[in-house]
This record gives C-alpha cells, structure tokens and sequence, in this order.
C-alpha cells in the first residue's frame, strides 16, 4: 500500500514539473522569443504590449500569430509544436 501511495505522489510530482515547464515565460525562453522581443520594449522585434494591442479586436490573434510563425511570412520560421505556440501567444496577446 505505502509502495503505491509512494507512486501515485512520485507521478503527481512529475506532472506538476512538466506542466510548470510549459509556463508561456518558459516557452518564449526556450523557442528563443526573448532574444528579439521583450514584453514592454522594442528590441530586434516589437514589443510584446504592442503586439498585444495590435491584435487586441481580432478574435483569431492567436491562430493568425500561430499560421505567421509557422509559415515563416514576416517573420523567422519557429519550430514548435502547436500546444506550444498557443499557450505563448495565449500570454502575448493579454500583454497590457
């Protein structure tokens, strides 16, 4: 019984982990975002508050911004996955 208690709370942990790495801040770091964006100033690439408000009445801004990123039309082809790409700009377009 205490050997499967002991399972079940090791696999809680393992999925708590691996849900807290796909955190938008995590992705954006690791797709290398955060080397020409930054949430509130211009760096190579606009600002992530004016991506935000360029976007902000089209209710399709995250499966736009997703087919721009993986098409590679205006901006670097990005290679991740879907889920990926949505929990980022999920982030990216509430940016005030």
């Amino acid at each position: 019984m205490k050997t499967t208690a002991l399972l079940v709370a090791t696999a809680l942990l393992g999925a708590t982990a691996a849900y807290a790495a796909d955190t938008p801040p995590d992705v954006l770091k690791a797709k290398g975002c955060l080397n020409c964006h930054a949430v509130d100033t211009k760096k190579v690439g606009p600002a992530y508050k004016d991506v935000a408000a360029k976007y902000k009445d089209n209710a399709n801004a995250v499966a736009d911004l997703t087919a721009k990123l993986k098409s590679g039309k205006g901006h670097p082809k990005i290679s991740a996955s879907d889920d990926e790409l949505k929990t980022a700009l999920s982030w990216v377009v509430k940016q005030k």
